[in-house]
C-alpha cells in the first residue's frame, strides 16, 4: 500500500493496493473523496461498485489483472479521469457506452479480455493518445474511431480482424499501429495517406501482396511482415528502403 496508513480519514491522493489479495474494493477507499490515483491491480476483484462515481478527483485508475466481469456505467461519471485507465486482463465481454463520457482520458488499456466489439461511443473519447485492445475477440472496430484525432498508438494484436474501417484514415496523428496475429490478407486500405504513420506491424497474418501506395506514406520507418507469405516487389522494396523504411519479412 502507499506510504502511511490508508485507513486514516485524511486527504490522501494516492492509494496502492497492488497484489493485495482483495476480492472487493476496500471500504477505506471511500474515505478519501479527494483521491487522485487508485491502484488495484493483480487482485481478485469481480466487481467495481457504482460508488466509484464519488471519486470525482480521480485521474488514474488501475484495475488490471483482476476478475471483473463488467464495468459499471458510473465509470463515465469520473470527470477528472484524464491520465490512465487500466482494465486489461479481466473477464470482460463488453464495455459500457458511458466510456464515451471520458473525453479527457489519454490512455485506455482493455487488452486481454473477451471483447467482441468496442462501443460506438469510443469516438467521443477525444483525448485518447493510446488505445490498447490486444488479445480480445474483436472482428471489427467502430467507424467512430476516426474521431480520435489525438490518437498516436493503436494496439490490436491477437484479435480476429480482417479489415479496418474507413474512419481509421482520419487518424492523422497515428504513429504506430499493431495488427499482429489477426486475419488480414492485405494491408488495410484505411492506412493509405496517414501522414504521421511510422510503424506498421502485420506479423503473423496472411498478407500476400503489398500495395504500391505504401511508398506514399511520408513518415513510414518500419514495416514488419514477418510470419506472412508476402511477395514484396523489388522496386517497392528499394523505394521504401531509399526513403528510410526498414522492411522486415
Amino acid at each position: 500500500m502507499s506510504a502511511g496508513d490508508p485507513t486514516s480519514p485524511d486527504h490522501r491522493t494516492v492509494l496502492n493496493y497492488w497484489h493485495g489479495g482483495l476480492s472487493q474494493v476496500p471500504d477505506e477507499v471511500w474515505r478519501h473523496p479527494g483521491l487522485e490515483v487508485l491502484l488495484l491491480p493483480d487482485n481478485a476483484l469481480t466487481r467495481l461498485p457504482a460508488r466509484i462515481r464519488t471519486l470525482a478527483a480521480l485521474h488514474t485508475l488501475d484495475l488490471g489483472h483482476n476478475r471483473l466481469r463488467a464495468v459499471p456505467d458510473e465509470i463515465g461519471d469520473l470527470p477528472a479521469l484524464s491520465r490512465f485507465l487500466y482494465l486489461h486482463d479481466n473477464d470482460l465481454t463488453e464495455l459500457p457506452a458511458s466510456l464515451g463520457r471520458l473525453s479527457r482520458l489519454g490512455y485506455l488499456n482493455v487488452g486481454e479480455n473477451r471483447l467482441t466489439a468496442l462501443p460506438g461511443t469510443l469516438g467521443a473519447m477525444s483525448g485518447l493518445v493510446e488505445l490498447r485492445a490486444q488479445h480480445n475477440r474483436l472482428t471489427r472496430l467502430p467507424e467512430t474511431i476516426g474521431s480520435l484525432g489525438a490518437l498516436r498508438e493503436l494496439w490490436l494484436r491477437g484479435n480476429r480482424l480482417d479489415d479496418l474501417p474507413a474512419g481509421v484514415g482520419a487518424l492523422t496523428a497515428l504513429r504506430e499501429i499493431e495488427l499482429r496475429e489477426n486475419a488480414f490478407t492485405a494491408v488495410p486500405e484505411a492506412l493509405r495517406g496517414l501522414p504521421s504513420l511510422r510503424r506498421v506491424d502485420l506479423r503473423g497474418n496472411r498478407v500476400r501482396q503489398l500495395p504500391a501506395w505504401l511508398a506514399e506514406l511520408p513518415s513510414l520507418e518500419k514495416l514488419d511482415l514477418r510470419w506472412n507469405d508476402t511477395h514484396v516487389p523489388d522496386d517497392l522494396l528499394r523505394t521504401l528502403e531509399d526513403q528510410g523504411c526498414v522492411v522486415l519479412r
